[in-house]
């Protein structure tokens, strides 16, 4: 009877927990929403929706850390004072007001929270969950990121230039502009798949958690270059067709791939491309390379 009542108790939220969670819920939630409206409705900025990934993977990190809530429940009570650091440091980011850090504090109160409440053991049994938040927090990242990329927005611009060539359409390439019939499109940092390739790492890395692929350097090491590839390669043959579209002056096409929900459907078929990869790579790709030696052969 007695191990009933423990296991019932073990299994039933802690009125401090319960507490925490409402006060997350009345501090956070609001700036969640603003985060979904910003991704779902484009109204912020484009630094911004460089995060979208988020509407896949903080949902499915709340999902993770439900799923590991009797294990988080089976470790000891105790307190690593770096806890109470990440804790003050999230409020002094919430309190200021500033966008940036507010985001910033909501990764920091999370991992403050699990050491305060479950030390190292509860930091590391959460660790992948929270860095799904980390990734999906909206930071100036990708605007410290974008000076770096111009080797990236010139080689698709070439080659997407070459591409349009082969279909005998006029196309002259300057830097990281694309010239057809007199209209000129640019392969800026965003058009050149900055966004898509954080996207899809992002959903790699969620499929490789979800199938265990990250057991086996070699196939992880496979994947992520895999989807490196694709993610290139997709965008290659994205500006090609906007600076086709453009160039006809085909306005429509180029408004409904460019802005409209055919970039999104563009994305989502490459994403879902990555299913297909993960597979192939679990069915032909070995766990590792053997590299056993002989012995007893004479040299």
């Amino acid at each position: 009877m007695a191990t009933a009542v423990n296991t019932l108790r073990n299994r039933l939220p802690a009125p401090l927990s319960t507490a925490m969670l409402g006060l997350l819920a009345i501090l956070y939630g609001p700036l969640l929403l603003h985060w979904v409206d910003g991704w779902l409705n484009k109204s912020i900025s484009i630094q911004h929706e460089y995060f979208s990934h988020g509407l896949l993977g903080i949902p499915f990190a709340a999902y993770l850390t439900w799923t590991y809530r009797d294990r988080w429940q089976h470790l000891s009570s105790q307190m690593h004072p770096a806890g109470l650091g990440l804790l003050a440091l999230a409020t002094v980011f919430y309190l200021s007001g500033l966008t940036d850090w507010m985001n910033i504090s909501f990764p920091l109160m999370l991992a403050g929270l699990c050491l305060s409440l479950k030390g190292l053991p509860g930091l590391k049994l959460l660790g992948f969950p929270l860095a799904l938040v980390v990734f999906a927090t909206p930071s100036q990242l990708p605007y410290l990121i974008e000076p770096y990329i111009l080797p990236l927005q010139r080689f698709i611009a070439n080659v997407a230039g070459f591409i349009l060539l082969q279909g005998g359409i006029d196309v002259t390439v300057q830097d990281i502009y694309l010239q057809v019939n007199d209209q000129m499109v640019e392969v800026a940092p965003h058009c050149a798949g900055l966004k898509m390739l954080f996207t899809s790492l992002y959903v790699a890395l969620m499929l490789t958690y979800w199938t265990g692929l990250w057991k086996s350097r070699l196939r992880t090491g496979l994947f992520f270059l895999s989807t490196v590839l694709l993610s290139v390669t997709a965008n290659i043959i994205r500006n090609a067709l906007l600076s086709y579209f453009h160039g006809v002056q085909n306005e429509a096409a180029f408004h409904w791939l460019h802005e409209s929900w055919g970039g999104d459907v563009y994305s989502a078929i490459m994403l879902l491309l990555l299913i297909v990869i993960i597979r192939w790579v679990q069915q032909y790709v070995p766990q590792g390379i053997n590299m056993n030696v002989d012995s007893s052969s004479a040299v």
